[in-house]
């Protein structure tokens, strides 16, 4: 007992020596690692969502681990170490409680990293792991690769995105009445972009209402076979195929150009002929640069700094579009854009049996509630004035007064297209309904460039949903024939006459991460029973009843929508690094004045008075700065450098891939290696073609596994 004193305690043992800094001093250590600040608060993205695949075994695991130094933390696939497991300054005391992890299980060590498929994820557990990176760190190498995939993939409340936290995922098929509900549910919640884009391009080319419905019908038929077909034979994604954006502004510049300016009457099948060849041509050059191969090559210029500035131009060209055709009948436009918001965000977290049914189907909501209120308006007579009839061509009004209130009328009366009415209940699209397609070389080499921006949009869309569905991304061989099939499916659409060619709609990933549904049986349920709904005549023409006023506000939505998703691409870069600020800058500045410069010059106030002012930026080729002895280039450089996503993805992807910078601030897409691949049965059963299909191809290795 007298030993047991206060003054004869033991000594307690020594704490482990601090790590010593001279031996690592703060700026050598963030060399050797790759570690930088995070100033704008992300999460680390230095893979752009690469999962660590498995490296070939090359030795017993024991001999590995006797030969391996004990801070071996390489990711031999990047060629540089892999990033520490924080990204808020704490990776210095991650990197030592990793070490004393090692020493206390090696067994965990030897164990090589399996594939993530549906269980491997941690339940979302771990929301906090930006702030609390200790916490992180005390994990074994295999859930610290894990992790990377959803640090930057999250929803609009802040949720990480796990394989976890979908409902279904790439393989799942629970039954045919869950899918067949979530396959509807995906396609009505992507309903705003497969319709709008008919209902501006019809009436610029001069066609009826009843031409609008049979388009907008042709559009829902093609959205569902080319679908079915990328679903199968492309990139086995559960991705929409539809009209895209992009095709928007070349086709209204096709539609505004100098030889269809001066035609009068209903000059649609003509000018529809014309679309329809230079899209089948750039189609084929598409798939050919898909199929050869030669997207592998492309792919490696693409990243997210590219990506993200060209996507947003998309969104932001249309400006001179959207509110000035909304504000020829306010009251109802106001009403449907502030519908939408309310929906998509105030409401959005409101759950109806377990769906976000508000932030789900805000657009389609958004549009009955508006459409019920212009008909009651319409029904009482607001929009009525006595001696005008909006049936009338505005030319041959001679009354002033109903000329002050003609376009009024027709932009908020819903009964004034007829087209509901007139739409037959049964019909079938076929291909070559307009006529045989007209090839001109000068509109045809337009849409070949603009293919290219359309591939560049879908590499960003595989790569994030594929973080979201799939037990990896795709190979680049995966990625290629994607874009090739993209290619064929968008032949398809020029020979049936959609006005667009068919391509990955950006809005996937965020229908994907809001609805948690990435089956692709329920896709090809819904792609199947869009199929059928287009046969119905009378949804194309209750979509083309909708007055002009609420397809400008459901544009303005869908644009800013187009915009914001397309700067969430640097999510997967370090959006606090000045170079990528200035590269983005640059890019979404000269997207925007180059174009203006392009369209303001040579334009008199009183000239092309016949074109509307919200389609003036469109009939730049016939007042071009450019002009040479050969008509057909002053054309097709012109309207290029007119289109605003053409300047962004110029400026990007030149700046991006000369501008010195690691892989790590660029945040390079990392696409699976093809041996990795096909070792794993996971990834193969997700990218494989079915049927057997995929041995025809074993020797174009560049287009699978």
């Amino acid at each position: 007992m007298a030993n047991s004193g206060p003054n004869k305690m033991p000594r307690p043992a020594p704490q482990p020596p601090a790590p010593d800094s001279a031996a690592m001093p703060p700026a050598t250590w963030a060399k050797r690692t790759g570690f930088r600040p995070k100033f704008s608060g992300e999460t680390n993205a230095s893979d752009s969502g690469q999962i660590t695949l498995t490296p070939p075994p090359q030795a017993p695991a024991s001999a590995q681990a006797k030969s391996r130094p004990p801070d071996s933390n390489l990711d031999l696939e990047a060629a540089r170490p892999r990033p520490g497991p924080t990204s808020n300054g704490e990776a210095v005391v991650a990197k030592d409680r990793a070490k004393k992890k090692e020493r206390e299980g090696k067994k965990e060590e030897h164990t090589p990293p399996p594939v993530r498929t549906r269980k491997d994820s941690d339940g979302g557990k771990n929301l906090g792991a930006d702030r609390e990176g200790s916490r992180r760190a005390v994990r074994n190498d295999e859930a610290s690769a894990v992790d990377v995939l959803p640090q930057s993939v999250l929803d609009d409340d802040g949720v990480m995105f796990r394989n976890s936290h979908m409902k279904y995922e790439l393989r799942d098929s629970p039954g045919l009445v869950p899918i067949g509900l979530y396959g509807i549910q995906h396609f009505l919640s992507m309903m705003g972009s497969l319709v709008l884009i008919p209902l501006v391009i019809v009436p610029a080319m001069g066609g009826t209402y009843e031409d609008t419905a049979n388009v907008v019908s042709t559009v829902l038929f093609m959205s569902g076979v080319t679908t079915l077909l990328h679903i199968s034979f492309g990139s086995r994604l559960p991705l929409i195929q539809g009209p895209s954006f992009v095709y928007l502004a070349p086709a209204l510049a096709i539609i505004h150009s100098p030889e269809f300016l001066g035609l009068n009457g209903n000059n649609f099948k003509h000018i529809m002929k014309e679309l329809q060849g230079a899209i089948i041509i750039g189609s084929a050059f598409q798939a050919i640069l898909g199929y050869s191969g030669l997207m592998t090559i492309l792919v490696r210029l693409i990243n997210p700094v590219v990506v993200s500035p060209t996507v947003a131009a998309v969104g932001l060209s249309f400006y001179s579009y959207g509110f000035p055709r909304l504000g020829t009948c306010i009251e109802i436009g106001v009403e449907q854009i502030l519908l939408v918001i309310i929906f998509s965000l105030y409401l959005r977290k409101i759950s109806v049996l377990g769906h976000r049914v508000f932030l789900i189907y805000a657009v389609p909501l958004g549009m009955f509630i508006t459409w019920g209120t212009a008909f009651l308006l319409t029904e009482s007579g607001v929009y009525s004035y006595k001696g005008c009839d909006a049936s009338i061509p505005a030319s041959n009004i001679i009354s002033d007064h109903c000329r002050r209130h003609i376009l009024r009328m027709k932009s908020c009366r819903v009964d004034t297209s007829h087209a509901l009415r007139s739409a037959p209940w049964f019909r079938f699209p076929y291909p070559l309904q307009w006529g045989t397609p007209v090839f001109h070389w000068k509109m045809a080499i337009v849409m070949c460039v603009v293919s290219i921006i359309s591939s560049v949009d879908s590499v960003g869309s595989y790569h994030a949903s594929s973080l979201l569905v799939a037990s990896r991304p795709p190979t680049a061989g995966v990625l290629s024939r994607g874009i090739g099939l993209e290619g064929l499916t968008s032949i398809l659409a020029g020979l049936w006459g959609t006005g667009t060619g068919s391509t990955t709609l950006t809005e996937n990933v965020h229908t994907i991460a809001v609805t948690k549904m990435g089956s692709r049986r329920a896709v090809e349920l819904g792609a199947c029973l869009m199929i059928i709904l287009s046969l119905i005549g009378k949804v194309g023409g209750f979509i083309a009843s909708l007055p002009e006023v609420m397809v400008a506000a459901l544009l303005c939505f869908m644009w800013a929508m187009l915009t914001a998703l397309g700067l969430s691409n640097l999510r997967y870069s370090e959006a606090g690094s000045s170079r990528n600020i200035i590269i983005v800058g640059l890019s979404l500045f000269f997207s925007l004045s180059v174009p203006a410069y392009f369209q303001q010059y040579g334009v008199s106030p009183n000239s092309n008075s016949s074109v509307p002012n919200y389609f003036q930026p469109y009939i730049v080729a016939s007042h071009g700065p450019i002009h040479t002895r050969f008509g057909g280039l002053n054309f097709i450089l012109n309207t290029l450098l007119s289109l605003h996503m053409v300047v962004a993805f110029l400026v990007a992807v030149i700046l991006d891939n000369t501008v010195p910078g690691s892989k790590q601030e660029r945040g390079v897409y990392v696409w699976s290696e093809p041996e990795a691949a096909r070792r794993e049965p996971a990834v193969s059963k997700d990218y494989e073609l079915p049927f057997r299909v995929s041995r025809i191809f074993r020797w174009v290795k560049w287009v699978g596994l």
